[in-house]
């Protein structure tokens, strides 16, 4: 193989588009590339996969803004545009392979973990603490309408309201329960 020294001119004709110096160059660093991906890659379509894609960016490079600004540079940038492919193509090829149907769902945890059931039971707690120490008319106001989901008209006959009346009542319960779960919980300190 004969190597070819660039030069500015030669990268202009790159840049413009030029088929003859396309052709060259195509089939000048293809040989090189082949020669250096065939000993690291072990299929044929990875190969050619590199070696279209070392290309794509090369000559985009080439006709972007800046372009490049050393000619006599040319082969090193090949190089380094198709090591950074490699390298991606390896990292893809290294991660987990696509798994069968259902078995992504056997490997994935559906119980809480340790710290969540603690988070959790800490936090029931609280609630049931923070719900004894409110009055009483509040704290079954809270528990019929968000604990035991009862509907809000039996609610309201229960309570002898009519439901914009409820509405307040349940502002109110409610701002009292925030009020004193913010003060143990220790967010009002």
């Amino acid at each position: 193989m004969d190597f070819v020294a660039f030069d500015a001119s030669y990268v202009s004709k790159l840049r413009a588009g030029d088929a003859p110096t396309e052709q060259h160059f195509i089939a000048y660093f293809s040989e090189l590339i082949q020669l250096k991906l065939r000993q690291r890659l072990r299929r044929p379509e990875q190969v050619e996969d590199v070696r279209q894609e070392t290309f794509s960016r090369t000559l985009s490079l080439i006709r972007s803004e800046g372009g490049i600004r050393h000619a006599e540079r040319l082969g090193p940038l090949v190089n380094s545009i198709c090591n950074n492919i490699l390298m991606e193509q390896y990292r893809s090829s290294s991660r987990a392979g696509v798994l069968e149907d259902g078995v992504a769902e056997r490997l994935v945890e559906t119980r809480p973990d340790a710290l969540s059931m603690v988070i959790s039971q800490d936090t029931r707690e609280l609630v049931r603490h923070v719900l004894n120490d409110l009055n009483e008319r509040d704290r079954n106001l809270l528990q019929a309408v968000f604990l035991e989901e009862r509907d809000k008209e039996e609610v309201c006959k229960e309570f002898g309201v009519d439901r914009d009346y409820l509405r307040v009542l349940l502002h109110r319960a409610k701002s009292s329960f925030r009020a004193m779960y913010s003060r143990r919980a220790g967010f009002g300190r």
